[in-house]
């Protein structure tokens, strides 16, 4: 496997206040990672600043070879590397197949005057976004929700749209931040399975920040663990359950 993405040294620090220290990781492409941590362990800070959100204050991100450090969050979204957030990010009073299609248009394929007059490449185009994006909705089993307002889905299809829609992006890298958040554990293991089957079928790479250990350790090959900012592990899931440093960050709890 060759690397896709490496963390060097990442800190971020807010006011004095370093929220991350010294994050290094490697993800190589085709596998899924998972990142965790309790509250406040800099998780989400981590997936600021390999999305483009946040400049980390010290350190690098190399991604396909290049250092992106400080890119634009648009730019690192066409390179390939697209996100979620932990609250849900959708235009609920469009419907749930113009979300998607937002997702397909990031590589649009016509040109300016084609858009103007809707012609030539635009049509085109809008058949093609339109079929990808259903297409994307069918993977995640909520095409039946097409013509439906995004804000009006019951809350776990709404975390499958938010996931269409980045796939619609053509991703490499699919950062997911709490994906199986505010569901039950039955639709948590179905979401788990579900991103498993895209990851297979499209070669995507996944690291996803969840507290749902089932869904962890189901899904990653493996794991990076943090704690007041800092990494305090790393490996496979059973080296992972069995890190003394690991259960006592998670107040003694087994995972």
């Amino acid at each position: 496997m060759s690397v896709l993405l490496e963390a060097k040294g990442c800190q971020m620090t807010f006011k004095g206040l370093q929220a991350v220290k010294n994050f290094s990781a490697v993800i190589e492409e085709g596998k899924v990672y998972g990142l965790i941590g309790t509250n406040g362990a800099g998780k989400t800070t981590v997936i600021n600043m390999l999305s483009g959100v946040l400049t980390p204050t010290a350190g690098q991100i190399i991604y396909q070879g290049k250092d992106i450090t400080g890119m634009q969050p648009d730019k690192v979204a066409q390179s390939g590397i697209v996100r979620t957030y932990q609250n849900l990010r959708l235009f609920g009073k469009m419907t749930a197949l113009e979300n998607v299609i937002i997702g397909v248009q990031m590589h649009s394929r016509y040109n300016f005057l084609e858009g103007v007059f809707h012609v030539g490449g635009f049509r085109k185009s809008e058949q093609y976004y339109k079929d990808k994006a259903l297409e994307m909705m069918r993977r995640m089993g909520i095409e039946q929700y097409a013509d439906a307002q995004a804000g009006s889905l019951p809350y776990g299809s709404q975390r499958r749209l938010e996931i269409a829609r980045i796939l619609a992006a053509d991703p490499k890298l699919l950062l997911l931040d709490e994906p199986a958040a505010g569901m039950n554990p039955q639709e948590s293991m179905d979401l788990a399975a579900t991103i498993r089957k895209v990851q297979q079928d499209f070669g995507v790479t996944v690291l996803l920040i969840e507290h749902d250990m089932k869904v962890i350790m189901s899904l990653c090959e493996y794991i990076y663990v943090m704690a007041s900012g800092e990494m305090i592990a790393s490996g496979t899931p059973e080296e992972i359950r069995s890190d003394p440093q690991v259960v006592a960050a998670y107040l003694g709890r087994a995972v």
